[in-house]
């Protein structure tokens, strides 16, 4: 159809016509083409030559880009899938220093018997800080964990006595092992057995279709403290499943909404233990957030504390220095109460899963289910549970996310690492987002020693199969032969987007002719006979 034939069309008829554009990004999804590519530019020190490189933009959010949510989806399920029931013991050995990180140690040594001597002599170390501080990152930065002096400085400690409403536990002598028990079948088969473990929190009031029956009445204050800390309990209770279970457990976990936008918990665990038991763990477990007050507003609206370039924020009426953050922490005494308990809820599923079985495979889908939507795209029930949703968001909205939050000004406390321009409800964390709902951790936690192998190694296995299947050998390279240069916006040796995502559809639609092809001759068919005509499978 030209052009002046589309005009001569009616309106109506023009209008219900769908946008070439809009065609163009649905095949690249139908593909599994990234819809938005970032473009870098790609020099090789040997050759010299540059070209001009999509990378795809790796999102995790079907909202922004369904192609790489999907893969990254299907990454996370390989991923569990191989570490769930690992029958041999993961060996994790740390690589070999190589020579530039033996100099930076050695260098970092040199600066640290200068520093030493110059406090020692009483003069002004503060440069060579700073030239100590820059050594740390370039020793991270060169591939090695931690830090040299070790964990730097002192945390503060709290008692470590248990609270008196909360049950004791046992605690086995710690196996060296990742493995769980073995259970051995009248037939000689040998089962290994796993869990699959769902945590809650616990109510907040009474709720029907994910709605709180009364708004008034529901806890929105506890139920955004539980959102905001709900990581920590996590690590509270991975804590005592270990001590309980005597060897060193493995997990798989994602962290989902449930419908009244409550975060909980789905775990995949490497081992056995009896049902009971981890209910118990469940009911004992519990996190203090030992906090500076934040039930007592100090200041708000026109009254909020004023920024000094030497002493920080004051009082605006009286000229008071606010506490720093440090300051508001020595001064919790030890009758103090912590801010915030949390614990997890009543309900708590537990299922023993086999290896190989369908229930595994449904477990894996299940903990994979929601990991492409965010927190907030959980609002499915009306306007009913988006007024919910906004209520939610209301009370997370001048509540600590953390340390550095500004909106502990409210509270008369200046936050960590204050500067100007804070105010009280500016948050610009993830927390305070609304499609966050107050959960800022990592939707994905994988124990150390689950597969054996990283992230970025599960995603090489990937590409080294489509490799294979492509009789195309994945070739080692120099990882210091190509220069990686992101390519500024407008730079007009980048083809426009639409062009780019047509020369990427194409170049995927050759890999499957090719692997249709190879498989075909494996399987001895005639290509001409399973061939699709007129378009790609």
């Amino acid at each position: 159809m030209t052009p002046s034939h589309d005009r001569a069309l009616p309106r109506a008829v023009r209008q219900a016509m769908p946008m070439a554009r809009d065609v163009l990004v649905e095949v690249a999804k139908r593909h599994g083409v990234c819809i938005r590519p970032l473009a870098l530019r790609r020099l090789d020190v040997v050759t010299g030559k540059a070209e001009i490189i999509d990378v795809p933009c790796g999102s995790t959010l079907d909202s922004k880009c369904p192609p790489c949510a999907k893969r990254n989806r299907q990454l996370r399920m390989a991923q569990c899938r191989e570490g769930w029931h690992l029958d041999t013991e993961p060996a994790i050995t740390p690589d070999e220093p190589n020579e530039e990180q033996r100099w930076l140690v050695e260098f970092r040594a040199d600066m640290q018997a200068k520093r030493d001597a110059a406090a020692q002599a009483g003069d002004d170390t503060t440069d060579l800080d700073a030239v100590l501080a820059g050594l740390d990152e370039e020793i991270n930065a060169a591939g090695m964990r931690g830090n040299v002096l070790g964990r730097g400085t002192a945390k503060r400690s709290r008692s470590t006595r248990r609270r008196q409403d909360a049950p004791d536990l046992p605690k086995r002598k710690m196996a060296h092992t990742t493995l769980g028990r073995t259970f051995h079948g009248t037939g000689g088969q040998v089962y290994r057995p796993s869990l699959f473990v769902t945590l809650t929190l616990p109510s907040y009031g009474k709720v029907r279709n994910g709605v709180p029956i009364d708004p008034d009445a529901y806890d929105y204050r506890r139920a955004a403290r539980d959102a905001l800390h709900f990581s920590k309990l996590v690590d509270r209770f991975v804590q005592n499943l270990r001590r309980v279970a005597g060897y060193d457990v493995q997990y798989f976990a994602s962290v989902e909404p449930q419908k009244r936008l409550a975060p909980h918990l789905h775990m995949a665990i490497r081992g056995t233990l009896p049902r009971a038991e981890i209910k118990q763990i469940a009911a004992a477990t519990y996190h203090q957030v030992w906090w500076p007050q934040a039930d007592e507003v100090r200041f708000d609206g026109d009254h909020l504390p004023v920024w000094d370039e030497q002493a920080g924020y004051l009082d605006p009426a009286t000229g008071e220095v606010l506490p720093t953050w440090d300051e508001a922490l020595d001064a919790l005494d030890e009758d103090a109460e912590p801010l915030h308990v949390l614990r997890f809820g009543e309900q708590v599923d537990v299922q023993g899963v086999l290896a190989g079985t369908p229930d595994a495979d449904q477990c894996i889908r299940y903990l994979s289910k929601y990991l492409t939507k965010s927190l907030g795209d959980a609002l499915d029930g009306g306007q009913a549970q988006r007024e919910h949703a906004a209520r939610m968001v209301d009370a997370l909205r001048y509540e600590p996310c953390s340390p550095t939050c500004p909106n502990w000004l409210r509270y008369g406390v200046q936050p960590k690492n204050a500067k100007a321009g804070m105010a009280p409800g500016r948050c610009r964390s993830k927390a305070h987002k609304p499609e966050h709902l107050g959960y800022a951790g990592r939707r994905v936690l994988v124990s150390r020693k689950w597969s054996n192998k990283t992230l970025a190694e599960h995603r090489q296995d990937r590409r080294t199969w489509v490799l294979e299947a492509l009789g195309q050998a994945d070739q080692p390279t120099d990882p210091h032969r190509y220069i990686w240069r992101p390519v500024p916006a407008g730079d007009a040796n980048v083809p426009p987007l639409a062009v780019r995502l047509l020369r990427t559809v194409a170049e995927r639609q050759r890999w499957r002719a090719h692997l249709r092809e190879l498989e075909a001759r494996a399987s001895g068919q005639d290509l001409s006979a399973t061939e699709p005509t007129g378009r790609a499978a």
